[in-house]
């Protein structure tokens, strides 16, 4: 199906990607108390880097999308977000899908990525999808737990 293409962002997505990132992360700002990184990111300079993907729900509008970034010895998910208006229709988990062939077709072992320790709802996902804690740390004002799959 057209709808669950996965591509890479071009220059014309990227207020569609800031629309998106925004409303998936902004439930999150008075929880942690600050502002994720992700809503601070530079979207035009990550889509022309070639590091943001993109795929559409019901209808032609980005549901969701993610940026990653690869790396010597595996891929970084750094920001996974989808449109509260798609939840529950399949697209994290087409998204989580996409980032592990990716990275198996750039010949990585691994996926890493963190979340805010705060957002509890992503620790109970990412182990469902292969993911392990590797440590918590806090960086700055966050604190995050680290994961990563081991792919190969």
């Amino acid at each position: 199906m057209e709808r669950q293409r996965i591509r890479p962002a071009v220059a014309s997505d990227v207020p569609a990607v800031k629309t998106v990132t925004d409303a998936a992360y902004r439930p999150y700002v008075a929880r942690i108390g600050v502002v994720p990184q992700p809503m601070e990111a530079d979207h035009a300079a990550n889509v022309a880097a070639g590091k943001v993907f993109v795929t559409n729900g019901p209808g032609e509008d980005v549901a969701g999308l993610v940026v990653v970034e690869a790396r010597p010895d595996h891929l970084f998910l750094d920001s996974i977000a989808v449109h509260p208006d798609a939840h529950g229709t399949g697209v994290g988990r087409r998204l989580l899908r996409f980032v592990d062939a990716h990275a198996r077709a750039l010949g990585l072992p691994e996926v890493r990525l963190y979340t805010n320790a705060m957002m509890w709802e992503n620790q109970e996902i990412y182990p469902k999808y292969g993911y392990e804690v590797v440590e918590r740390r806090v960086d700055g004002p966050y604190d995050r737990v680290h994961y990563r799959k081991r792919l190969l």
